[in-house]
């Protein structure tokens, strides 16, 4: 072999390494499901095409299965009824379901390119070993037969909601495991988040004819079903007493659905976008809000497309279903007796989720912020815009009183810590809801409201389909602002540290000045805005970026002097800088006068001169 030959070698096998962890599985579901609505059972048939893109020899699979979970016993039920603070929804429900009410998937066959394979249900995951290894670059084709029980409804799944909807049919399939550059995520179901690969749904549903469904992806033959999905009037229905409702949905992470016999159907088209879909009970608690919602979901649909990118499907559906509110590729369900401000807040915040899961699918379980907490900021902005206050209030205000709260009260853990692996149910949601929804917010005290608001179209459309993780977020902030972002990263994610910074003191100097010291009084390094008010009634903005940063954000209120200062070493506790002005000319002295800055002490933040 010539050494010209051996370089190129070298080379390429280098940009592979350098390139490796981009890869993605992909997986092309079929499945045909018939419903026993008085067992509340159904089998299943499933084709599995799978695509191995990862640089590994796969020699074995592993299947989520999860309505074993709906079992005495199970993972989650021991952990809801041993956890300290249980999910209200589930307690100890699961304990006291009887047979006819658990939920389970029984495997009946299961074959890899027509072999039958060897497999063991652990739980919620089925273990399988390949009948050949799976190369990289290859495919191979899964066919499954199985029959489930649908579980009485308790979290998020199941028959016969606390509503009346017959059901809510989410996690209901057995679905591949995902596997990417860390492996293996076989992880039990015990109640938290979900990770899924792209792929393509091909999904037929046999069910009595009086039923009407509605879920993710595209009806195929509306005219054959009716309900008020058919384009014409010409309804043809198929013989017998069952129904067949064919879906297909391209490029999503999963598939949800729901039925009942007794839903209403209403449509809506967004102007330059999808139709959606609203299916719920009509009756006393439901009819006067649900039909006044698209009046509300239209401009909220338009405004989040301009600020957080294209939505690229044809539908989005809203199902009252479930048990709260939970996000599905293309649809939502939620419950629907609330009052119309939840109504609406509930809506906005799971069609949120289309944007941050559905149409990035990050690893939630291990990135739960970055799906709970960017679809929180999101939302708060959409439904600051559909009501707005009188006094303006910033909309993200309640999140960092719920942060704040549980930092004061030294309960907070990691963001780094696995969905389900909390200590606590309160210290996973206010880390995964508002504490997410902080670090972007305050992430715009850092770089510019400018920088985060271009960032976040940068990092959709850098990043959908493509199970974006937190440094490739980092790096598009940081492409865009010129600031470095590590820090912020490691301190507000990887720890539980906390910002506390106040103003030491304020004092006459030479030469007309008024020399003023910062102190850092908590262990969470941060830049200072720091905004004077003079006896002539101007402003002057001080701008102290963390040396770290190596840049600083630009002007954000043209109504104020800005004076960029001379940077802080993150090692140095104390700061002093000169204002050019004398102390009697002065009113007062805040640090962080937009309040982005999650700061646990304010009281130390203001100071004001006195005669």
């Amino acid at each position: 072999m010539s050494y010209k030959i051996l370089f190129i070698l070298i080379i390429a096998s280098f940009s592979l390494t350098a390139q490796s962890d981009r890869w993605q599985q992909r997986a092309e579901y079929t499945m045909e499901i018939d419903m026993d609505t008085e067992k509340h059972q159904y089998t299943g048939k499933q084709t599995l095409v799978y695509y191995n893109n990862s640089p590994d020899a796969l020699k074995r699979v592993f299947y989520h299965l999860y309505y074993n979970a709906f079992q005495p016993g199970s993972m989650m039920d021991v952990r809801s009824r041993t956890i300290i603070d249980p999910d209200r929804r589930v307690g100890d429900r699961i304990s006291k379901l009887k047979e006819n009410e658990y939920g389970w998937h029984q495997v009946k066959s299961l074959t890899q390119d027509g072999a039958p394979l060897k497999y063991e249900v652990v739980g919620t995951i089925l273990e399988v070993e390949l009948a050949k290894p799976l190369a990289p670059g290859s495919k191979t084709t899964f066919q499954m037969d199985w029959l489930a029980q649908i579980p009485a409804q308790i979290r998020r799944t199941g028959r016969n909601n606390k509503e009346g909807i017959d059901y809510s049919m989410t996690q209901w399939y057995p679905k591949m495991c995902e596997y990417d550059y860390q492996g293996w995520h076989p992880n039990p179901y015990v109640g938290r988040e979900f990770y899924g690969i792209w792929g393509d749904f091909d999904v037929k549903i046999s069910i009595d004819k009086e039923y009407l469904i509605g879920g993710t992806g595209d009806l195929q033959n509306a005219n054959q079903i009716g309900h008020g999905y058919e384009t014409t009037t010409d309804v043809q229905r198929a013989p017998g007493d069952k129904l067949t409702w064919h879906f297909v949905g391209e490029n999503i992470h999963d598939f949800a659905w729901a039925a009942d016999p007794d839903y209403h159907h209403n449509t809506v088209k967004v102007p330059d976008g999808p139709w959606l879909h609203f299916l719920y009970q009509k009756n006393d608690k439901t009819e006067k809000g649900w039909a006044k919602l698209p009046e509300y979901i239209v401009p909220a649909w338009k405004s989040i497309e301009k600020k957080f990118g294209k939505y690229p499907y044809n539908q989005y559906t809203i199902i009252q279903g479930g048990d709260g509110g939970m996000e599905y590729p293309m649809a939502t369900l939620i419950t629907g007796h609330r009052n119309f401000g939840s109504l609406v807040g509930v809506s906005v915040h799971e069609i949120m989720h289309s944007w941050y899961q559905m149409l990035m699918g990050t690893n939630e379980a291990l990135y739960a912020w970055m799906d709970e907490g960017f679809t929180v900021y999101g939302s708060n902005i959409i439904m600051a815009e559909l009501f707005p206050k009188e006094d303006g209030a910033d909309p993200q205000k309640g999140t960092y009183l719920r942060y704040l709260a549980l930092a004061k009260a030294g309960e907070e853990e990691p963001l780094t810590l696995h969905a389900d692996h909390f200590n606590t149910n309160a210290a996973y949601a206010v880390g995964a809801y508002a504490k997410g929804a902080v670090f972007l917010h305050q992430l715009s005290y850092v770089i510019g409201q400018d920088n985060l608001d271009k960032g976040l179209l940068k990092y959709y459309d850098e990043w959908h389909f493509k199970h974006p993780n937190i440094n490739d977020f980092v790096r598009v902030m940081e492409k865009q602002s010129g600031i470095e972002l590590d820090w912020y990263k490691e301190y507000f994610v990887h720890s539980t540290r906390t910002i506390d910074y106040s103003i030491q003191s304020v004092e006459a100097a030479k030469k007309k000045q008024t020399k003023v010291v910062l102190n850092r009084i908590g262990d969470f390094i941060m830049p200072i805005d720091l905004v004077v008010e003079y006896k002539d009634g101007s402003k002057e903005l001080f701008n102290i970026p963390l040396r770290i940063m190596r840049g600083n954000k630009p002007q954000e209120d043209q109504r104020s002097k800005f004076t960029l200062l001379e940077d802080w070493p993150w090692t140095h506790p104390s700061y002093e800088f000169m204002i050019p002005r004398k102390q009697k000319d002065i009113v007062s002295i805040e640090i962080d006068p937009t309040h982005r800055m999650a700061d646990i002490n304010k009281e130390n933040n203001i100071f004001e001169i006195t005669e």
